[in-house]
Parts: structure tokens; sequence; C-alpha cells
């Protein structure tokens, strides 16, 4: 049987693989090659950020700053918590002016980048040892009905008018208050103006009618965070609606009526969003079941622009007992941010009656929010 021929190519290039294989990693390819290591949000905020803000988050001394400007409680929980990272993190990389603060606080752009901005943000969220504070990146987009799961500080301005049917301009100003880290009391005091049939006047005359203002039914109520994590927040709560508005002109229920409910809030991924809540209303000797879900998601103009939040929300009730019939309404909306601080936001809707639609007029609805925790009504533009 004859010997395989000799290659001196095949012996070569086994020479030089044992060769290399024992030769020391030249230092700059080592490193090429190495796996990155994270970066250390520590070390990076005291390079860039202790020297005002204080190792410990709490402040330097105001004898070692250079301006007035008071600086903020980094381990004050009902601050800190509040606002979700993408905020913070926008300031810190373009300065406090881009969001509507002091220009004291500078742009770090060219110092760090997005990576590197986030490890600092995770180091500055452990100033804040409680936990029970919920993000703010729960604080997602408010619909025209549906109960979020967040406990807020706002005030909202509603308006809905009727487009058919008998006329009517509703409005609600409603005052939420949070306390403690899970809870929220709010006070909703509705009015408006409606029409009413009114009789003809002389034998000739046509339908009239009589248009009115008068007060609704005042609300109060109370929510409370049950559970929540970086995606999701649960909540409970309940609102007595007291027995003080016109109910001739259907501005009122004439009765006090009490509402508990749950209500959930989910983000979802792609900037989307979810919101159900679901309750039962009793007024008098009839109780009456409610179910709200929103679909939605948030788009921004450009990277540090306004935010657009388009929502689908779904209602449906129904009396509890043998018989009786659903009734559901399609809301499609858009809420908007008008400041550069984006803490007052327009929202705009329709309201569809789905189902009666022939005894239910159809309403179009707008709000006026102000998130007053975070500035006065005319800052941040």
């Amino acid at each position: 049987m004859p010997l395989a021929e000799h290659n001196p190519t095949r012996g070569l290039a086994a020479l030089l693989f044992i060769v290399s294989a024992l030769l020391p990693v030249p230092q700059s390819l080592e490193a090429s090659q190495a796996p990155q290591a994270a970066p250390d949000g520590m070390t990076l905020y005291e390079a860039g950020c202790a020297s005002c803000h204080g190792s410990d988050g709490r402040g330097a001394p105001a004898d070692r700053i250079a301006f007035e400007d008071p600086l903020p409680d980094l381990t004050d929980c009902s601050f800190a918590s509040r606002e979700p990272d993408a905020d913070w993190i926008i300031v810190s990389k373009a300065g406090g002016p881009i969001r509507g603060f002091s220009d004291v606080m500078p742009a770090f752009e060219e110092a760090f980048d997005d990576d590197q901005l986030q490890a600092v943000m995770d180091h500055i969220r452990t100033f804040c040892t409680d936990r029970a504070w919920p993000r703010g990146e729960l604080n997602l987009p408010r619909p025209l009905f549906t109960e979020k799961a967040y406990p807020e500080d706002e005030w909202v301005w509603t308006t809905g008018v009727n487009a058919e049917g008998a006329g009517a301009v509703i409005n609600e100003l409603l005052y939420e208050k949070r306390f403690g880290s899970r809870n929220q009391i709010e006070v909703a005091l509705p009015f408006g103006f409606a029409e009413s049939p009114a009789a003809p006047v002389g034998r000739d005359a046509g339908p009239a009618s009589d248009w009115g203002v008068g007060l609704g039914d005042i609300e109060v109520g109370y929510k409370r965070a049950l559970v929540h994590n970086l995606a999701t927040i649960f909540s409970f709560g309940t609102e007595l609606k007291l027995p003080t508005g016109d109910e001739e002109r259907g501005i009122g229920e004439g009765e006090f009526r009490l509402e508990p409910f749950l209500a959930l809030g989910q983000i979802l991924p792609g900037d989307g969003f979810f919101h159900l809540q679901a309750g039962a209303e009793f007024l008098g000797e009839t109780t009456e079941g409610f179910w709200r879900a929103v679909l939605g998601r948030t788009f921004t103009s450009g990277e540090f622009g306004r935010s657009w939040s388009p929502m689908i929300e779904v209602l449906g009730s129904a009396d509890v007992g043998e018989g009786s019939r659903s009734q559901w309404d399609l809301v499609p909306q858009m809420q908007v941010t008008l400041n550069t601080r984006q803490h007052v936001m327009l929202n705009v809707g329709v309201r569809f009656p789905l189902t009666d639609s022939d005894a239910r007029s159809t309403q179009f609805l707008v709000y006026l929010l102000w998130d007053w925790f975070d500035g006065g009504l005319f800052d941040g533009w």
C-alpha cells in the first residue's frame, strides 16, 4: 500500500498554529476581543454629579456650589420615584432647559453615552430605599373615562358636549392629591348647561326649549396602589357621589351612589400601554356593573419633543339582574403634552354609543390636565 505523499504546506501551517498558540496575545487585541464591562454607575455619578448633588444624593452644601438654585434631595422618595428614567436621562443628556428647568443643570451628552447615563440613573435609584413608592414609568397616559391605577397629583378640567338630541355642555373640575407612597384622594365638582323641554308659548308657537345651568353630583374618592413592579400596577378605589345635582336637567341622579372598583395599569412593548377598570355602582336598590379598557401607545416628536398618545377606550355597563341589557361605547382619543416640561396635557376624543344609539347621544370630549407636583401651570413652556 503506497504511503501518503508528504505536503510541506500542511506542515508549515501546523507549525505556525502551534507557535501562535504559545505566543502572548497583544494587549490591544486582547482588550478589543474581551467582553465590555458594564458601566459603573457609582463611579460615573461621583465623577459627573456628586460635586453638586452630593455623594449621598442630598445635595452639596450651599457654600460649596456657585449658584443659588435649590438642589433636589434624591433620597426623598416622594420626589425621586415620580419621574421615569427617560425623563431624568433627557435632562442629564441635554441640560435643564430642555424640560424648562434651570440652566445650572449642565448637559452631559459629550461626557457620557446613553449606556453610561442609564448606569448613573440606576445608581440614583438606590438613594430611595422605600420600594413601596410606584415608579414614574407606571404613570401612563390618562384616558377620558377609565380610572388609572397610579396615584397622582393633578388638576383636570373635562368638558363634554352632546352632538345630537337634547343639548348639554357638562364640565367637571377634578382635584387629585397623593399622600404617602400608595394613596390618593380626589374631589370632583361637575357643573354644566343642559336643555330641557318647555311648554310652547302662544297658539302657533313651535316647540321651545329651555337652557339652564346646574350643579352636578359632587364626588369624593380614595385610591390605593396594592401591588406594583416595573411594568404593572394594581389598585383598589372607591368613589362616593353626593345627590347635589339637578336631576330634572339630567345633571345628577338625586341619590347617593357608591362605586368601588379595581384598576390595572400595564406597560406593553414598544411604548404601548393598557388600562383596565372594573367595578360596581350602588344606586338605591339598583346595582350596575361597569368595565372599561384602554389600549394605547406613546410616540415622541424627535428625541426631546412632545409626546402623542393615541388611545382606544371601550366602556361597558349593565344592571345586575335577570334580563338586563349591556350598554357599550367606543371612545377614540388622543392625548398630547403641551409644554416643554410635559406636565400640562390635552386630550380630545369622541364617545360613540354602540348600543341604544337612538336614545343616547354621541359626545365630543376634551380635558386639560395639569400635573401640579411637577411645577406651576405656567412653568416649563
